[in-house]
Parts: structure tokens; sequence; C-alpha cells
């Protein structure tokens, strides 16, 4: 089972992490977290790593939708999305919305997982351009 959505660039790290908050807030998703991966892992068990940071990013309209439609649907925001290191290249990946109808079985949820998984892939195209 697929359960991301993902592009590949050749540009740097930092430049890569900013590009993702900027283009998946000019289609609706606020930022709600930024997890450093590499840094905590490095902190906490000594694992070295290729950097890792985790961004949590929110569709407020979206969220509320789902969130009236299944109140347990939390369990499973704000979208993840991460940003890696792959060698020279940078990856970054986000969790498919889709997942919300699929692992749900409600239906009600089959527009706005729809909603938000055209609205990741938009980001995600503009992410790559």
């Amino acid at each position: 089972m697929i359960f991301e959505e993902s592009v590949v660039v050749d540009r740097p790290f930092d430049e890569v992490l900013d590009r993702v908050k900027t283009e998946f807030a000019a289609v609706g998703f606020g930022t709600l977290t930024e997890i450093d991966l590499q840094q905590t892992l490095r902190d906490k068990i000594g694992k070295d790593m290729e950097r890792y940071v985790i961004v949590g990013a929110c569709n407020p309209r979206l969220a509320s939708a789902a969130l009236d439609a299944e109140p347990l649907i939390g369990v499973l925001l704000p979208c993840n999305v991460i940003v890696r290191q792959l060698g020279d290249r940078v990856a970054v990946d986000a969790m498919d919305p889709g997942l919300m109808a699929v692992m749900t079985g409600d239906e009600m949820l089959e527009p706005i997982a729809a909603e938000a998984r055209e609205l990741v892939n938009q980001a995600l195209q503009r992410i790559a351009g």
C-alpha cells in the first residue's frame, strides 16, 4: 500500500525545508510543528543519520470538516510532511490524505480527503518545479 506522495529535488536542504512551508501555506496548510528528527535521535540515543525534519501541516478548513465527520480523525492529524536528505538530493514526502477515508471507512471523509490530496499534490509539484 502506498501511503505517501513524494518528490525528490536537487536543491540545498534548508532551501527545500523553507519551500515546503511556503508552498504548503500557499495551498492553505499552516505549519503547526517542526521536529528535527536527526537532532532528536542524536541527542536521545546517539544515532547519527542524515538530515530529517518532520513538518506537521494543517489546513484548518479541511481539518474542521474532517473532525465534524469523524471526531476521532484527530489521531491522523496534522498532515505530516517529511524533508529528508538523500545524499546530494532532498526528498519531500507527504502522507496521502486519502488514508483518512480508507482507514476509517467513513464515506463522509472521502471528498475531504480527495481535496486534501489535491492540495498536497499541488504543493509538492510547486516544490519540484
